[in-house]
């Protein structure tokens, strides 16, 4: 998940390093079965779409 290095000095480079991936994944990566957008991208328009189906009766 991030890249190797020989040690980390402390935890919480390894937490710095973490949460660098998990953004980049979250809001830059592509997906191809998503329709090559990223993750947030993605989730966001599902909740549009909810937002826009009217209400059950």
């Amino acid at each position: 998940m991030i890249h190797r290095r020989s040690s980390w000095r402390r935890i919480e480079d390894v937490e710095l390093a973490t949460l660098n991936w998990v953004d980049w994944f979250n809001q830059r990566s592509l997906l191809e079965p998503i329709g090559n957008i990223p993750p947030a991208e993605a989730e966001n328009a599902y909740y549009d779409a909810l937002d826009a189906m009217p209400a059950a009766a």
